[in-house]
């Protein structure tokens, strides 16, 4: 891993359309690579690394340039800024993937200088705890996944997830879970379980798998009431909010 070079699938400035910031309007670097080969995943092109990244220069109007990889942080900070000329208008920088944690050499290094002008909202797999603990002083928001065995063909990743939202704890923190057709009660009871046993009043989401997605992945109406009930019985706080960026038609 580099400290002063990063991997780097795109860039662009839209609405976020997960979780519970969704509507906010973001700066989004989505880092390259990913550690994990999720069944759902929404974004193939980024667990790849590119020979060249993709920055939309207007946002929603898919003008896009290349740029050589790897990326320097003052390339990338020159970029953020050009998207946050209107004051107030940007509510944080988004570093997503892929798996941005992967880099995380390159973080400790470009994370404080983000910090300088922008609040820092990390989105993160969860199964990475090491990494999370060194750069989550300089993180304002962590958006944390935790994978379902059903939707990765692996086994549970359950122990790396409690560490990893042990330490996201001290700051804003919510977790996601992205569920299909084929996802268990038992998974989703075990995932509030042990949100529960770190904090019942952290909140979780449960995302349905992309609309856009294959039709027999997609959960069926009852499966939406079932898992909320279930993990209500442990958390406080659990909604079900589907993909919106992606139905607005946006990246």
């Amino acid at each position: 891993m580099s400290s002063t070079e990063a991997q780097i699938s795109e860039i662009f400035n839209s609405i976020q359309g997960e979780g519970l910031y969704i509507g906010e309007r973001q700066v989004f670097i989505r880092f390259a690579g990913c550690n994990l080969s999720c069944q759902y995943c929404d974004t193939p092109q980024a667990l790849d690394i590119p020979k060249a990244f993709k920055v939309e220069g207007t946002p929603g109007k898919n003008d896009l340039k290349n740029f050589n990889n790897p990326a320097t942080a003052d390339q990338l900070l020159s970029i953020i800024d050009s998207y946050s000329k209107q004051k107030e208008l940007n509510h944080s920088v988004s570093l997503t993937g892929g798996e941005p944690l992967l880099q995380v050499d390159f973080l400790k290094n470009f994370i404080p200088e983000i910090k300088k002008k922008h609040s820092v909202y990390l989105d993160t797999n969860g199964v990475l705890p090491k990494h999370l603990e060194e750069v989550i002083d300089f993180v304002d928001i962590v958006a944390m996944d935790i994978k379902l065995p059903s939707a990765t063909g692996l086994s549970s990743y359950l122990p790396d997830h409690r560490k990893s939202l042990e330490i996201a704890y001290t700051k804003d923190v919510f977790v996601k879970v992205v569920f299909t057709r084929e996802s268990k009660v038992k998974e989703i009871d075990d995932a509030a379980k042990m949100i529960a046993e770190i904090d019942e009043k952290i909140p979780l989401v449960l995302q349905p798998v992309a609309p856009h997605g294959p039709v027999k992945h997609r959960p069926t109406p009852d499966m939406l009431f079932a898992f909320q009930a279930v993990a209500k019985r442990s958390l406080k706080n659990v909604r079900v909010i589907p993909q919106t960026h992606k139905i607005l038609g946006l990246k």
